[in-house]
């Protein structure tokens, strides 16, 4: 079936990972398996053979930086300046890819729907590029909100304001605060220039408050529920219920500790942990309930987003293994119409209706 993904990091993976995406995933795995320097070597599960494997002819592909303070632990570049610097280098690659037939970059509703008509005719996938939505994790690296529409213009679509810790705009994971002058700024612009707002990532406070001052499209690119699994990186129900009330899509993430409690990186291991696509099923129908339907639930994976095999569902060999989704869904007993939306329909009513 017909797939799109919500969120992928394959910039990232290419320019701070070293990967070429283009050599099979045998090949990307034997050139790291004496590297110890991420903590995924070895265990990559995306490529672009493995995406037309499994039908997965839509993504939104991120750029990512995060700026730090120097009070700030986390990994991250010491200056906005030098954070944009890496997302010009992270563009840069996917016009290269562009450029080698790999992608098609995918801004506005007719190359959507010109993509989807030639992607899902008769002919064979693999030699077919796979067409992105570009969006900015975490805004940390917009130097001025000028910046915004410079990014809009090369082809960004959506952002999320915030990712790990305090940010320049929202404040994300693991930190708490609210946006502040520059973070409802920011806002404004995406809202002028019709940017989807990601709000993945968000804290609470900053989560409520951009709720209360953009009035665009929200969608959550991946992220899963806290009533399963008890972070903050996850959302509440009634964070949920505000998202489906916002019309929004949220996509699954299949990194294990957000898939079940209880796992203690670099320790715990899928097998250990029943950690399957099964499980994420448990997250999606949580949704589903709270919803009444299936028309805010889809696919985000963060598949080698800073993690591989090692801590991804022990059912997932290569990305392509996201068509077995659709036979788990079925026998929860979800419809056939349902699966379809979940495993693209939903993303794309989405768009069709945010770029109309």
């Amino acid at each position: 079936m017909f797939t799109v993904d919500a969120h992928l990091d394959l910039s990232m993976n290419a320019m701070e990972w070293n990967r070429d995406l283009r050599q099979p995933i045998s090949a990307i795995r034997d050139r790291e398996k004496n590297k110890n320097d991420k903590p995924d070597r070895g265990n990559g599960v995306v490529n672009f053979e493995e995406l037309r494997k499994g039908n997965i002819g839509l993504v939104v592909a991120t750029q990512i930086a995060r700026y730090v303070a120097p009070d700030n632990p986390l990994p991250g570049w010491h200056s906005p300046e030098q954070a944009w610097a890496q997302t010009q280098a992270q563009l840069a690659w996917y016009k290269t890819m562009e450029e080698s037939g790999e992608l098609v970059q995918i801004t506005v509703l007719d190359e959507l729907e010109k993509h989807l008509q030639q992607w899902n005719n008769t002919e064979a996938h693999d030699q077919k590029p796979i067409g992105y939505i570009l969006s900015l994790e975490g805004a940390d690296s917009l130097i001025t909100l000028a910046h915004v529409e410079r990014a809009y213009h090369y082809g960004l679509r959506a952002i999320g304001p915030g990712h790990y810790g305090p940010g320049r705009y929202a404040q994300g994971t693991d930190a708490s605060g609210g946006l502040g002058k520059q973070g409802i700024a920011l806002l404004k612009e995406m809202e002028r220039l019709n940017i989807i707002l990601d709000a993945t990532h968000l804290c609470d406070d900053s989560f409520w408050e951009a709720m209360s001052h953009f009035h665009g499209h929200v969608w959550a690119s991946h992220n899963n529920c806290r009533a399963l699994v008890n972070h903050n990186r996850q959302f509440s129900d009634e964070q949920i219920k505000e998202l489906i009330r916002r019309d929004a899509v949220i996509g699954g993430v299949m990194d294990a500790w957000m898939m079940v409690p209880n796992w203690v990186r670099k320790v715990s291991t899928p097998q250990f942990m029943n950690c399957t696509l099964d499980i994420l099923i448990d997250h999606m129908d949580h949704i589903c309930q709270l919803a009444g339907n299936a028309l805010h639930i889809g696919i985000g994976s963060d598949l080698d987003g800073a993690f591989g095999k090692e801590q991804s569902p022990g059912d997932i060999e290569t990305i392509a293994d996201l068509q077995k989704i659709t036979g788990l869904l079925a026998k929860r007993g979800y419809t056939q119409a349902d699966i379809e939306n979940i495993m693209h329909g939903n993303w794309l009513r989405f768009l069709r209706k945010a770029w109309k």
